[in-house]
């Protein structure tokens, strides 16, 4: 899941620095939800095992 934000913020780091704003704002925002959605399982992940 981080391997996929990583990715997209690349993405969007290259399309902002091409001129497509559209793109680089998509991809920035795809980067900020799966990343979100990372550190949220990986709370619940730790909270589980220190049960």
């Amino acid at each position: 899941m981080l391997h996929y934000a990583l990715v997209f913020l690349v993405i969007a780091i290259i399309a902002a620095l091409l001129g497509f704003t559209g793109i680089a704002g998509t991809a920035a925002w795809i980067a900020k939800v799966l990343f979100v959605i990372f550190l949220i399982l990986a709370l619940i992940a730790f909270f589980r095992r220190a049960s």
